[in-house]
C-alpha cells in the first residue's frame, strides 16, 4: 500500500504554529500539525506571570484579522486595554486555546520524535509509532530546548540550579532564600514573583542598573508626536517600528548587525507595571557570577566578583537562571543528525532565505529560531502575523 505523503507538517502549536497552520488552511493548503496547543504557555510558565507585551499586541494573527484578544475578552467578560492593561498568562492561554478550537481544529496533541529525510522530502516518527510522510516540514517549537543556563552554573544538580521556564509556581519556595540571576523581564518578573511567594529573594545582575520600560503613551497623541515616534507592537520609535513592519528587508543586514539588534533591542529590561513589585527584592547590580558550587549545609554558594574588582559569595537554597533563550537549531533532538547538520547556522539561529527555508530544501523555521534572518519582531508574538502571512503564501505557491 503506497504511504500517502502531505503537503506540509508544522511541528509546534503555539502562537506561531497555530497562525501558520489557520492561513494554510484558509489558503487550502493540506497539512497537518502536531504538538500541545499552546503547550509551553500553559505548561512552562508560572502562574500569576504577565505578558510583556501590551494588549494590541498580543493578538495571534488570523486569516481574516477577527480573532483577536480584543474579542475573546469582551465574548468573555474579561479585562482587556489595547495599551496599559497587562495581560494575564492564564487569559493568554485561553485565548489560545480558543483560538485553536476555532481556527486549527485538526491539531493532533502528539510529540515529533524524530525528523529525517526520506522519499524525495521528509519522514516524522510520532510518540504513537506512525511515520508520516511530508514534502515540507514547519519548525514552529517555539522556545523548546532553547533555554540558556551559564556555563558557571552547568552541572549543577536540578533541585539547586534551575531555569525560569522550569517553573509554573513559586509556593514551594517560601521561607527559602532564592537567587535569581539576569535582568531582563523574565528574570525581574520571577524574583518578584518569588518574594511574593515568601521566598527571601536576591536577584544578581551584571548591569550597573536595572532598566525598566516606560509606560504606555497618553491616548490622543497628535499626528507630529506620533510622526516622531510612530507606535507598534514591539513599542514607540521609527526603529521599533521597522523591525515590526520591514521583517522582509532585515535579512539583507550584514550578520553581525542582524545578531546585534535580536540581542540588544528591548533588553534586558523589565515591563513599567512590574517595577512597583519590586521593593521587597534584595537587587545586587553590577555583579557577574563566577562560579558555583554545593554549599557544606545545603544549597549553592555563589562566587560573585562586583564592579570595581571586589570578591564575596552569596549561599542560596536554590538559584534561578533567568538569562533567557538561545536558539540552536543543533539542540532541537528531534532533528536526525542528517537533517541538523545539513542546516547552515550563524551564532546556533539556522540562516534563512526569504520564505524563511533552511539550507535543507523544504525545511522551514519560524518562531523565535527566524530572528537571526528576520529581526527581533519574531521573539513576540505580534511576529507570528509576518511569517503566517510570508509563508503560507509561499507554500501555497509551492502546493
Amino acid at each position: 500500500m503506497k504511504r500517502e505523503t502531505i503537503p506540509v507538517a508544522v511541528i509546534g502549536a503555539g502562537p506561531y504554529g497555530l497562525a501558520l497552520a489557520a492561513h494554510l488552511g484558509a489558503r487550502g493548503v493540506g497539512h497537518r500539525i502536531f504538538g500541545t496547543p499552546m503547550g509551553s504557555w500553559r505548561h512552562h510558565m508560572p502562574a500569576g506571570m504577565y505578558l510583556k507585551s501590551e494588549g494590541f499586541a498580543s493578538t495571534i494573527a488570523s486569516p481574516g484579522g477577527d480573532h483577536t484578544l480584543e474579542r475573546y475578552c469582551a465574548d468573555h467578560g474579561l479585562a482587556y486595554g489595547h495599551t496599559g492593561v497587562p495581560v494575564p498568562i492564564e487569559t493568554f492561554s485561553a485565548y489560545g486555546a480558543w483560538f485553536q478550537q476555532e481556527l486549527v481544529p485538526n491539531v493532533e496533541d502528539l510529540e515529533v520524535r524524530a525528523v529525517a529525510t526520506g522519499n524525495g522530502g521528509f519522514v516524522l516518527r510520532l510518540a504513537d509509532g506512525e511515520a508520516v510522510h511530508a514534502r515540507r516540514v514547519v519548525v514552529a517549537s517555539g522556545i523548546r530546548e532553547c533555554e540558556h543556563i551559564p556555563d558557571e552554573l552547568r552541572g549543577m544538580d536540578r533541585e539547586l540550579v534551575s531555569h525560569t521556564a522550569h517553573h509554573t509556581g513559586f509556593d514551594g519556595f517560601a521561607g527559602r532564600t532564592v537567587a535569581v540571576i539576569g535582568a531582563g523581564q523574565s528574570a525581574l518578573e520571577t524574583a518578584a514573583l518569588l518574594h511574593e511567594a515568601g521566598a527571601r529573594t536576591h536577584l544578581l545582575a551584571r548591569i550597573p542598573v536595572l532598566d525598566w520600560s516606560d509606560g504606555p503613551p497618553p491616548e490622543g497623541r497628535s499626528i507630529r508626536q506620533r510622526a516622531r515616534r510612530p507606535g507598534s507592537g514591539l513599542g514607540n520609535g521609527w526603529r521599533l517600528w521597522g523591525f515590526e513592519h520591514a521583517a522582509a528587508a532585515f535579512r539583507r543586514l550584514p550578520a553581525a548587525t542582524r545578531l546585534r539588534f535580536v540581542r540588544e533591542t528591548l533588553g534586558p529590561q523589565g515591563a513599567w507595571w512590574l517595577r512597583p513589585r519590586f521593593g521587597g527584592v534584595e537587587v545586587h547590580v553590577g555583579t557577574t557570577v563566577e562560579a558555583a558550587d554545593p554549599a557544606a549545609g545545603g544549597g549553592v554558594t555563589l562566587r560573585l566578583r562586583r564592579d570595581g574588582g571586589a570578591r564575596d559569595t552569596l549561599t542560596a537554597d536554590h538559584v534561578i537562571a533567568g538569562t533567557g533563550f538561545r536558539p540552536d537549531v543543533r539542540r532541537l533532538s528531534f532533528l536526525s543528525p542528517g537533517v541538523a547538520d545539513g542546516i547552515r547556522n550563524t551564532n546556533g539561529f539556522p540562516v534563512l532565505d526569504a520564505d524563511l527555508c533552511t539550507s535543507v530544501p523544504g525545511l522551514h523555521m519560524i518562531g523565535l529560531a527566524s530572528a537571526g534572518s528576520f529581526g527581533p519582531v519574531c521573539r513576540f508574538v505580534v511576529g507570528a502575523g509576518f511569517a503566517a502571512r510570508r509563508l503560507s503564501q509561499h507554500l501555497a505557491a509551492a502546493a
